[in-house]
Order: structure tokens, then C-alpha cells, then sequence
């Protein structure tokens, strides 16, 4: 073999070897680089697992919803609208906005919503002076805007909570102090509780006032000022009530039932009619007759009963059950949250739907006087309904916060202590 035969064949397999190695470089750059983009996506773009229990809690209460809307609108809609399922279209509609609003929120870091809070309350007080003004009156009040699409008093709730939630966590130590404490906060909620009253409505002015004051326990405020605000905040609601001659017929006629089971409303007779009626097991669904032009609202604040009649004492249980679940799983984010936004925003979130639950279940079975508060995630309406999935979105959040600081290596922070103060308001010392 020639010197000149030699040296083509080392050149093609230096050049074979050169090209091996360099495609095996290659690969091995693209396959590195292809990890290093999966990690990155991985720690930036997925989601740390949500609290599923409380998902599919909700999505139980939606389902129940949906089912009884259409259960106690049927008959109406068809006489009315020619559809029978044209308040069940509606809904349903409505709960794909609230969807919106709960993936929306559930997918937003919570700690964004600091620089939301102050806008978001300002909106909402806006809207609260132009329903007084623009709103459609109906049987007295001026309550919706838009043809009685929006109601601004519901969705105050969700704003109510995140500014509450903003404003005490940037206080600190100084909640403690009344004249930084309690008397900016109880301007505050006066305002927005004023302008509702004004609507009138009562009912919801004293859940946003009752919502915002366990925020404010919750945050470390002391004993005795949470009793000295409550006591004037009791008076100046009795004064209330007794210059509105809807809500002092309300008072007086829970009061006289106790004296006469004969004075009792003609609502809540037919409410505890529905649920007596109902049994253990219920009619059946669809087979209410309390819904037929006897219960007033049976879609919206008469629904419990609705569901005792139809699914008995089984399905009052089965809902009760379901808060309990939704209650239990808000406060433990809210106590593992990390840091005090957002155990104010999950306490908040949680205790209002909680609150509003309660109200509506007491109400129907005589427990307080007739309120007009919806029962949250089932009684048919737009603004409730959105502003309720919207707080389950921030518990959403603040859970997958939780779970992010934990991933990262950060612990869960004591229920009774947060960042070195006490969470739950003593009397005493600081």
C-alpha cells in the first residue's frame, strides 16, 4: 500500500471518527439542553397540586345546585318562559363564569392581589353608590344593576375580603392600637355596610360586617375591643332596624313566635311545611309542592327547603356535610398558609361562605329572622354564585402557595403563632 493510499484512508477515518463524535455531541447537547428545558418548565410553568378535597367538595355543591335549580324552576319557567329549563340555561351560564373566576384566581399567585385590593375595594363602593342611584327598584329596594344582572352588594364580599386582608396584614403590631386599629377599621366597614343598608339590605351588610370582624380577631386584635366594637356596632344595627319597617316586621315577628307559633311568617311556615313534609328520604326529585306558587323564592333563599322536601333530612345532611368539608379544609389552608396575607385572605374567604351557609340554613329552619342571603354555590343567581367560586379560587391559590413554599423548603407556620405575634387576639399584654 502506497504512502499516498495510506494517508486517504487515515484522513477518512479521522474524518468518519471526527463526524461520530461530533453528532454524539450534538445529541448529547440537544438531549441536555431538552432536560434543562423540561426542568424549567417543570419549576416555572406547572402547577404545585391543588387541594382536590376542596374541589371536588365544591363541585359536589355546584352539581347539587344544578339540580335543584331546574328541580324548583321547571314548572315556573315553562308557564313563564315557555322553556323548562330556562332558568337551569342560565345557571349554568353562570357557573362557567364563576369557573373562569376560580381557575382565574387558583392560577394567580395570591400575593398579586396586594396591589388589587385598593382598585377592587374602589370599584366596588363605586357601584355600591350607582346601584342607589340607577338601580331597578323592585318590591322596595334597588338592589342590581344591569337589568338586574350585577349585584354589586355580592360582589363587595369578595372585594371586602381582599382589602380586609391587605389592610390588617400591613398593620401589623399596630392593630392593637385602637386609634390604628379599631377605629380605622370600624370607618371602614361602616362606610360599606352603610351604603348597603341603604339598598336596604340588611342581611348582607351584617355578613360582611360579621366576615370582616373575624379577619380582625383573627389578626390579633384584642378581646376587649372586639366587645366594645361589637357593642356599638349592636346598637347602631338596632337603631337601623327599628327606622326600617321591612327589617323591624322581620325582628318583631321571629320575636312573637316565641310567645305565638301562630305569628310566624308566612315564608317559614311554608319552609318548615317543605321540610317536614320531606321525611327522612324525601318526596323524590321534582316532586316538591311547596314550590308550587306556596314557598316564596324557592330558587334562591328558599331552596334548603326545597332540597328537604324533595331529598329529606338525607340531603339537608349531605349539604350540611359538604360545608363542613369546605369549612374544615379553608381553615387548615388558612392556618398553613405562609404568611399572614394569605391566612387572612383563606379565614376570610372561608368564613364568609361559612357565615353565609349558616345563615341561610338557620333562616329557613327558624333558627335567626328571614334573611334574604342566598346558600352559597346552590341557589340560583350570577353575582353570588361568581363571587363565591371567586373565593374558592383565592383558597385555591393560597393552598397552592402553601404547597409551593413547602417544595422549596420552607415550614408551615403555627396556627397560634405568626411571624413572632399572636394570630388569635388575648387579652392583655402584647
Amino acid at each position: 500500500m502506497t504512502r499516498k493510499t495510506r494517508n486517504v484512508k487515515r484522513d477518512r477515518a479521522a474524518t468518519f471518527y471526527a463526524l461520530l463524535f461530533t453528532r454524539r455531541g450534538v445529541i448529547a447537547m440537544a438531549t441536555t439542553e431538552s432536560v434543562r428545558r423540561v426542568e424549567r418548565v417543570t419549576q416555572g410553568k406547572t402547577w404545585p397540586r391543588l387541594d382536590y378535597i376542596l374541589a371536588i367538595t365544591v363541585g359536589a355543591l355546584l352539581v347539587m345546585g344544578l339540580m335543584m335549580v331546574y328541580s324548583s324552576t321547571f314548572d315556573l319557567a315553562y308557564q313563564a318562559k315557555g322553556q323548562s329549563a330556562y332558568y337551569l340555561i342560565r345557571q349554568v351560564m353562570w357557573v362557567a363564569f364563576g369557573l373562569a373566576a376560580l381557575l382565574g384566581l387558583a392560577r394567580l399567585d395570591y400575593s398579586h392581589l396586594h396591589r388589587m385590593s385598593i382598585p377592587l375595594m374602589g370599584v366596588m363602593l363605586v357601584l355600591l353608590v350607582l346601584v342607589l342611584i340607577l338601580g331597578k327598584e323592585l318590591n322596595g329596594a334597588r338592589r342590581t344593576l344591569a337589568n338586574g344582572s350585577i349585584q354589586p352588594s355580592e360582589l363587595t364580599k369578595l372585594a371586602v375580603v381582599v382589602y380586609i386582608a391587605d389592610w390588617l396584614a400591613s398593620k401589623g403590631e399596630k392593630i392593637r392600637d385602637v386609634s390604628y386599629g379599631l377605629v380605622p377599621f370600624g370607618v371602614l366597614i361602616g362606610v360599606i355596610a352603610g351604603l348597603i343598608v341603604l339598598e336596604p339590605n340588611f342581611s348582607t351588610a351584617s355578613l360582611i360586617v360579621l366576615t370582616a370582624a373575624t379577619m380582625f380577631f383573627l389578626a390579633g386584635a384584642e378581646l376587649t375591643q372586639m366587645l366594645g366594637g361589637g357593642a356599638v356596632a349592636t346598637v347602631t344595627f338596632g337603631m337601623l332596624v327599628m327606622n326600617s319597617a321591612h327589617a323591624k316586621d322581620r325582628i318583631l315577628g321571629f320575636v312573637k313566635m316565641f310567645s305565638d307559633p301562630t305569628q310566624v311568617s308566612w315564608q317559614l311556615q311554608q319552609s318548615l311545611v317543605a321540610l317536614g313534609s320531606g321525611g327522612i328520604l324525601g318526596r323524590g326529585l321534582g316532586a316538591s309542592r311547596q314550590k308550587l306558587l306556596h314557598l316564596p323564592l324557592p330558587a334562591t333563599d328558599s331552596i334548603f327547603a326545597i332540597i328537604g322536601e324533595e331529598m329529606g333530612l338525607v340531603g339537608c345532611l349531605i349539604v350540611i356535610g359538604l360545608f363542613a368539608v369546605l369549612a374544615y379544609r379553608g381553615f387548615k389552608i388558612a392556618a398553613q398558609a405562609p404568611d399572614v396575607f394569605g391566612a387572612l385572605l383563606a379565614a376570610g374567604a372561608t368564613s364568609w361562605l361559612v357565615f353565609e351557609a349558616m345563615f341561610n340554613i338557620a333562616a329557613m329552619t327558624g333558627l335567626v329572622p328571614f334573611t334574604g342571603i342566598p346558600l352559597p354555590f346552590i341557589s340560583y343567581g350570577g353575582s353570588a354564585l361568581v363571587s363565591a367560586m371567586g373565593a374558592v379560587g383565592i383558597l385555591l391559590s393560597v393552598s397552592r402557595g402553601t404547597r409551593r413554599k413547602a417544595r422549596h423548603g420552607s415550614a408551615n407556620l403555627d396556627f397560634g403563632r405568626r411571624d413572632r405575634r399572636p394570630r388569635l387576639s388575648r387579652t392583655g399584654g402584647r
